[in-house]
């Protein structure tokens, strides 16, 4: 079943083989973290990336939810807010050195969305093997993220998630713009971040992406 998804992934992008070949030798077991709006698209590219370089996708708010979270901080979590730093850290951290992820590479979806969490998030991923190698900002406008939550609402495709109730949405997007837009900058400093355009087909963001990824790992021969 992989093969054929390899495969059809393959047939999708217009990235040869050599290249991709090219870029898992230079990501090796590092990792790959993504940012954007809700609905910028973090989980559907995120998930063809872990399926071309036999990755996990890793979501900080999936952890959060999986029952690690204090539950007087899950209310705070569910209204769109975000979770105190050293709280996340302690959470998300150790997550990162689990046997199952050692020797893989992991694609994180928007692992560390405060300003300050960069750091502890970029010591982590070195201290588990999986060193940050690279930080996708999938750009997408405030009404385009509406049209997207109004056609996911229709279609009923994200299942019952507390925090993709309409009055939710506008929080989150605040949240975004106030705490991890900053986060994002500081990866821009670093020269880490591939910035794309989200308002695009599907293979034509994947595209874009991994021509980018290409670009930085002939950087580093």
């Amino acid at each position: 079943m992989k093969g054929i998804l390899y495969t059809v992934l393959m047939t999708d992008t217009l990235l040869s083989p050599e290249h991709l070949a090219h870029i898992k030798s230079w990501l090796k077991t590092g990792s790959i973290n993504i940012f954007g709006l809700p609905f910028a698209g973090k989980d559907t590219h995120g998930s063809t990336l872990a399926e071309l370089f036999d990755a996990p996708l890793i979501g900080g708010g999936e952890i959060l939810r999986s029952g690690a979270l204090p539950q007087e901080l899950k209310k705070d979590f569910d209204a769109g807010i975000l979770t105190p730093q050293d709280e996340y850290l302690r959470i998300v951290t150790p997550y990162l050195s689990k046997e199952e992820f050692e020797g893989k590479p992991l694609i994180l979806s928007s692992v560390g969305r405060w300003i300050g969490e960069e750091e502890g998030i970029l010591k982590a991923t070195e201290m588990s093997g999986h060193p940050t190698k690279a930080v996708i900002y999938l750009h997408l406008a405030e009404e385009v993220v509406h049209k997207r939550w109004a056609k996911s609402q229709q279609k009923g495709d994200r299942g019952d998630r507390a925090d993709d109730a309409e009055h939710v949405l506008d929080t989150r997007i605040q949240e975004f713009q106030q705490k991890t837009l900053p986060v994002i900058e500081e990866y821009r400093k670093k020269d880490m971040l591939i910035e794309i355009n989200s308002d695009a087909e599907k293979h034509q963001v994947i595209e874009c992406i991994l021509a980018r990824l290409l670009v930085l790992a002939s950087k580093d021969d």
